[in-house]
């Protein structure tokens, strides 16, 4: 009865999806999203983006980004249209299909890249956070959240590299300086372009804990 007055549709081709079959997404959209299959390449695009900057020992993005692209359509979704389930299914999604390649395998905790508790409040939550939810939900892998913002920032999209780096220099802190000691750390973000808000994330915990290890993932990645 709530589907025939409030059919669920999908986020991009607007058909109605299969009642307990499909969520968010259909089947035929989801299995169009280009894959980058960068967990498979040793040194792949965006390793090579953090190559020299800070140890770590893998990073991937899942999905091919560009602006005008179906993935930057669902990113702007749950993004900034409030759709807040769609993110928690697309890390779902990213989880199931990693699940068995071997990517997950020494992740201790995923560290979702945190928002200010300004920027929140307004938005009414953190898209990386929902993400980091739905990849807990498939692979098992607790959360953990002791990485803050200390204050908030402009948008990183139509800034210059240098400046994206000024607009982030010193934004995020650690809670408890030993949380991830010894561990081997799954930071999380949305969209990797330049790579900035991951650089300055893993800085300010290796300026924290020595004994650690980093990998990095995102949903979309810029080509």
């Amino acid at each position: 009865m709530l589907d025939f007055i409030f059919p669920r549709l999908c986020h991009l081709c607007g058909t109605p999806l299969t009642s307990g079959k499909e969520e968010c997404i259909c089947v035929p959209c989801q299995a169009r999203l280009p894959r980058t299959l960068y967990h498979r390449q040793p040194g792949n695009p965006m390793e090579m983006r953090f190559a020299g900057l800070f140890p770590f020992e893998r990073a991937s993005g899942h999905f091919f980004y560009s602006p005008d692209s179906d993935i930057a359509q669902l990113i702007q979704d749950f993004k900034y249209r409030h759709f807040r389930k769609l993110a928690r299914y697309m890390g779902e999604i990213v989880g199931r299909e990693l699940l068995l390649t071997g990517f997950f395998s020494d992740i201790d905790v995923i560290v979702p890249i945190p928002m200010h508790f300004l920027k929140k409040a307004r938005r009414g939550y953190n898209q990386t956070e929902e993400i980091a939810t739905g990849i807990s939900a498939v692979t098992g892998i607790p959360i953990e959240k002791s990485l803050r913002a200390r204050r908030p920032h402009k948008t990183q999209t139509s800034l210059s590299l240098q400046k994206r780096r000024d607009n982030l220099k010193d934004i995020f802190t650690l809670t408890d300086n030993h949380r991830f000691n010894q561990k081997h750390l799954l930071l999380l973000d949305d969209v990797c372009t330049t790579g900035t808000t991951l650089a300055e994330a893993a800085r300010t915990i290796y300026h924290k804990e020595t004994d650690v290890k980093i990998s990095m993932l995102t949903i979309g990645v810029t080509f």
